[in-house]
This record gives C-alpha cells, structure tokens and sequence, in this order.
C-alpha cells in the first residue's frame, strides 16, 4: 500500500490551528523589512529581475543566512555587489 492510501492510525493528533493570528505590535523595523521584500516580489511578478540575493540577521544577532535565487553566471556577480554593499554599510556606520 502506497503512502497516500494509507490510514491514520488510531493514535493520531489533530490540532486545531486557531480561528485568526495573533496581532503583531506595529514596529518600524518589520515594517521596513516587508515593504523591501514586497517591493522586490512586484519587480518579479514584473519580470524585471534576474537574480535575489538575501541576507537575514536574526532579532538578537546571533544568526545569519543568506539564501539567493540566481543563474551560474550571476553568482560572482552577486557577490561581489554584496560586498561592495558591506563596505558601504560599514562605512556608513562610523
């Protein structure tokens, strides 16, 4: 029998998700985060993107992740614009 054929046991756990999502507090930050990402997905839809790169910071600083979505070709390339966008960055700091 095939994965998708087979039955639940019976010690199977449903949770009920609840009826709406928790309210966020309004904050400048999250705000400033999904207006970036939203302004990027519309460039998708658009079709005037070739290639995203991503760097997340989590909220206490411990982690980061990078993810990107890109041909061969544009990897060195992304690379190296984040890099001049670290430079900058950093400069700007001081």
């Amino acid at each position: 029998m095939s994965k998708p054929d087979r039955m639940l046991s019976a010690d199977a756990t449903v949770v009920q998700f609840p009826l709406s999502a928790a309210e966020a507090v309004a904050d400048e930050n999250v705000a400033s985060v999904i207006q970036v990402l939203q302004d990027q997905l519309q460039l998708a839809r658009e079709g005037k993107l070739r290639s995203v790169a991503v760097v997340s910071v989590s909220n206490d600083g411990a982690a980061i992740g990078t993810q990107w979505s890109c041909t061969n070709g544009d990897v060195a390339s992304l690379i190296g614009k984040l890099a001049v966008l670290s430079h900058d960055m950093m400069a700007a700091r001081n």
